[in-house]
This record gives structure tokens, C-alpha cells and sequence, in this order.
């Protein structure tokens, strides 16, 4: 299958491919700096980095101790990024994430003004560690942010640093004394990313550094502006008419309304994902084939970032959850039984001139 671009953006060329392959090494060098910390977890490590330069959020998903906080903070570190860890508890206010305005008196006037007080939201890494142990209103304290990339205060916009991400965990295991994150904010993050335990190898490499004295420094490898640049870098990196057609697809399967939708997804699913679906896949295809150092994205980077996308958008109904049906195996399928190309992969004639 050849999936060269074919007219849909200009190619990369002269400065643009020496900035992919600084790209390409750069990625290779966080991946080492990390490893002196982080045993395993190389699929979410990949994940993350994707996330980062697409620009996107992501919600880490997985049981305690397997090092999430610990790999955040590392990759800020690496990134030499400014981080901060808000730890979500049930009595947590909004005021508590972005700040709050207090009253400042001037000694020498006697003048009152309000001063507006930044919360930890202004950093460039944000760690929301259990996200789903806060209710509703102070999750919805980190929609703006995760959107507009600014908070309201007041009336008053105050723009966040550049770059933003936030990464947050929860525990699928404790349910107890949790708030389920809404869809609406789920959408917002680009990846849901499963951290699964180690390997026995990892494990035992882990029980004998970590018990040990003395522990390994990673050194910084990339600047906030590098990766500013290398953002727009990804998104400059073409996809073919198809492979858009291919994610579009893929994504409206999941829609049990749609007539074309198959029948297996009509009695698992209840929901399917929407236009960010379509959008995170394609960033996300652009980011892994621009780490990789590959001029073009193609229908195999979709496929790699296709569960990590629409796993938290694709919601299983009750039926499915019953008989142990998860929004994964419906994507495992779909990917296993939709063409790469089909007849229908036609652009509309008013839409014809930006594919030419």
C-alpha cells in the first residue's frame, strides 16, 4: 500500500525536514533520558510524546504505583518545563486550580485594588492526579483551560503559558467516594492512555534500583520554544486524501445512527465519538510519523493511535458491558473489518479545489 501524499499540502522540504530529523532525534534522546527513571511503559511513554507536540491533553488510566506521577515529572524535567501536581480531593475548589482575586491595600495611598492570585493551572505541565475524586464544578475549573488556554477571573482573560498540557490520572479500581469525568470533558483530552503493570523483567529491574541506593538525573533535552516550533512542525507534516477518508470512517462507524454503521456496533455501543474524533486521530497519525522522522502520516499511524483517541468517545452500553464487550474490542474489530479505501472516498465538488 502506498500512502505518499498526493497533493493534499506541500511537501516538507529544506529546513522543515532538518527540523524533523532534530525532531526524530530529540524524541529518541527523552526516550533514553527517561528509561534512567522509568522502567517499561515505553507504549504510554510514546503515547505522551505524541500527545505533547500534537498539542492535545491526556487522561493516564491505571491502578497505584505504577510510577504516573513519577513519569510526568520526569518528562518535564527533560523537556525543562515548568510543572505542577494539583492533587484532586472531594473538598478541592476551582479557586484552588486557577486562582483567586484579593484585596491588595497600597500603604502608601491607602487605595484598595483587587490582585489577581495565580493558581497552579498557570505552569506548562499540569499533573491533575485524581481527577475523578473532585466533583463536577471543580472539574469543570480545568475546561477553559484545557480549551481556551486561559482563565476568566473576574471578567478578566489571563492566558496560560505556552506550551500547556494537562495530564491527568484516575483509578479505575476505587470507585467509592468518586465523580465519573463528564463526557463533554472527557472529549477534551486527545488520549486515553492505559498504564498496565510491568513485565516480570521490568518488575524485578524495578525492585532492584529503586531498593537501592543513589538515583539516576536526567538532563533536559528540549526547550519550551523547540517545542513551541516543533508543534507547528507536525502539523505542517501532509496526509493523503485517503488516510483522511480512512479516520473519517473509522470514526462515523462508531456512530449508531449512521446508516453505514455495522450491526456489531449498533448492539455495543450507545454512543459513538465525535468531529474531535476525526480531528485527534489525524494529529495524532501527523506527531508519531513526524517522532519517527517520516515525511507523511499514513493509514498505520491512524490505526496506532486509533484506541488510545476514541476509547474514552466510544461509550458501551449495558448490554455490552454485561458480556464483557469494551470500547476497545468494538475498535479492534472496526480496524480489523474496515477497508483502508473504499469507493465512497470521494471529495465534494465544492470542497474539490483544497484537495488539488
Amino acid at each position: 500500500m502506498n500512502d505518499r501524499v498526493t497533493g493534499t499540502a506541500p511537501a516538507l522540504a529544506g529546513e522543515d525536514l532538518q527540523a524533523l530529523k532534530r525532531l526524530s532525534e530529540s524524541y529518541q534522546t527523552v526516550r533514553r533520558e527517561l528509561s534512567k527513571v522509568i522502567v517499561g511503559q515505553d507504549e504510554v511513554i510514546e503515547q505522551l510524546m505524541i500527545a505533547i507536540f500534537a498539542q492535545g491533553h491526556c487522561l493516564l488510566e491505571g491502578v497505584p504505583g505504577l510510577a504516573k506521577t513519577l513519569m510526568v515529572s520526569t518528562l518535564a524535567q527533560t523537556l525543562n518545563l515548568d510543572f505542577s501536581r494539583i492533587q484532586f480531593t472531594p473538598d478541592l475548589m476551582p479557586s484552588d486550580i486557577v486562582g483567586t482575586e484579593v484585596i491588595q491595600e497600597d500603604k502608601a495611598t491607602g487605595a484598595r485594588e483587587f490582585k489577581f492570585l495565580k493558581g497552579p493551572v498557570f505552569s506548562n505541565i499540569i499533573l491533575a492526579d485524581e481527577i475523578n475524586r473532585t466533583p463536577p464544578k471543580t472539574q469543570a475549573a480545568l475546561l477553559e483551560a484545557m480549551q481556551e488556554k486561559q482563565v476568566t477571573i473576574g471578567g478578566h482573560k489571563n492566558a496560560l503559558p505556552a506550551p500547556f498540557f494537562v495530564l491527568a490520572t484516575q483509578n479505575p479500581i476505587e470507585q467509592e467516594g468518586t465523580y465519573t469525568l463528564p463526557e463533554a470533558q472527557q472529549d477534551r483530552f486527545m488520549f486515553k492512555v492505559f498504564v498496565k503493570y510491568p513485565s516480570y523483567d521490568e518488575e524485578f529491574r524495578i525492585a532492584e534500583t529503586t531498593t537501592a541506593t543513589g538515583g539516576a538525573e536526567v538532563s533536559q533535552v528540549l526547550q519550551g520554544e523547540d517545542i513551541l516550533r516543533l508543534q507547528k512542525l507536525v502539523r505542517q507534516v501532509p496526509v493523503a486524501s485517503h488516510v483522511i477518508h480512512f479516520a473519517l470512517r473509522l470514526v462515523r462507524a462508531t456512530r449508531v445512527l449512521e446508516n453505514d454503521c455495522p450491526e456489531f456496533v449498533k448492539e455495543s455501543i450507545s454512543w459513538g465519538a465525535g468531529p474531535r474524533g476525526v480531528q485527534n486521530l489525524l494529529l495524532g497519525a501527523k506527531a508519531r510519523a513526524a517522532l519517527e522522522g517520516r515525511t507523511f502520516a499514513t493509514t498505520d499511524d491512524v490505526r496506532a493511535v486509533a484506541k488510545p483517541v476514541l476509547r474514552h468517545r466510544v461509550i458501551t452500553n449495558y448490554s455490552a458491558e454485561s458480556a464483557g464487550v469494551t470500547s476497545d474490542t468494538v475498535i479492534e474489530r472496526l480496524l480489523a473489518e474496515l477497508p483502508e479505501r473504499s469507493e465512497g472516498d470521494q471529495v465534494s465538488p465544492e470542497l474539490a479545489p483544497a484537495f488539488s
